[in-house]
């Protein structure tokens, strides 16, 4: 028999890994602040709450996919949060970037109240979520996570025990370091080829097929070359991400030279363009100091897995 889940936060990556437990056959009860946004999943067949509280008291076991440490704390310990209704022996599963103290904390407010927690952060974009084919990094006790393997496996198609609470965190904000520095190499790479008088989707295939390619570049170089942009994740949350990276530097005794430049650039980028810019925009830093584009025909506006 599938396990019933809550699911609070709806946004591009939670909406897509919730519809994914529905396609697959689990009994899911939604909660967002975006009626829009429970409104598509009432679609799919979820059954919709009024609060935190009410759908993981429906389900017995609750999943978050939230946008800050802040906004997780208030989700799962607030007023009607996810702590009032869950049950004693109840799963609380966080699929958010955390860092690992984030993480830390707010799973000891839920072991207080007799529920276990497992971290889950996702990588590799939304539009692998949409898929279905997006990879889960697993943090908790090994028998936790067997337990609820199967929804994880029906959201993810890889998933990476990394051992207990925190290691998830851990690498988590890791990857997504290297994502962000990959992306702006990938933009000065472009805009040298752009520059050199190359054609730009020759020189991105070329690229692919080299040493110097990245997962990032095989991605997001095609929305920056198609002009939209659109990635579906934001400035705001990478820097948010790139913090917990830097914070991991200074407790581990990492010098971090490399991610503390690409910081500086997307808080450049955060003040060029907004919070709620696309984080592939940081490229854009570049066309405008440069004046000139980096465009070629046949890329598209959004990723499809």
């Amino acid at each position: 028999m599938r396990l019933a889940y809550a699911f609070v936060g709806l946004g591009h990556l939670g909406g897509n890994l919730a519809a994914s437990l529905l396609r697959n056959g689990f009994p899911v009860t939604v909660f967002d602040r975006d009626p829009a946004a429970i409104e598509r999943l009432v679609a799919l067949g979820a059954t919709a709450a009024t609060s935190p509280a009410e759908a993981a008291a429906r389900a017995g076991n609750a999943i978050t996919c939230l946008p800050s440490p802040k906004v997780s704390e208030a989700v799962l310990a607030g007023p009607n949060g996810l702590l009032d209704g869950l049950p004693a022996g109840g799963t609380w599963i966080e699929m958010s970037t955390n860092g690992r103290d984030e993480i830390l904390r707010l799973s000891a407010l839920a072991d207080a109240k007799g529920i276990e927690a497992l971290e889950c952060p996702v990588t590799g974009g939304v539009h692998l979520a949409a898929a279905g084919k997006i990879t889960a990094l697993v943090g908790g006790s090994a028998a936790l996570y067997e337990r609820h393997r199967p929804a994880i496996e029906a959201m993810c198609a890889k998933s990476f025990l990394m051992g207990p609470l925190g290691s998830a965190a851990v690498i988590k904000v890791i990857t997504n370091m290297l994502a962000f520095i990959h992306l702006v190499a990938a933009g000065e790479a472009l805009m040298l080829a752009k520059q050199g008088g190359l054609d730009l989707a020759q020189a991105y295939h070329a690229i692919v097929a080299s040493s110097g390619n990245s997962f990032v570049h095989e991605t997001e170089s095609q929305l920056v070359l198609n002009g939209s942009y659109d990635i579906g994740f934001t400035m705001d949350l990478a820097l948010k991400d790139l913090g917990f990276a830097l914070a991991m530097g200074r407790d581990f005794g990492v010098p971090l030279d490399l991610a503390s430049r690409v910081n500086a650039i997307f808080e450049e980028g955060r003040r060029a363009y907004g919070g709620d810019a696309w984080s592939t925009q940081i490229v854009k830093l570049l066309e405008d100091a440069v004046g000139t584009e980096l465009r070629a025909p046949g890329f598209p506006a959004r990723l499809e897995a």
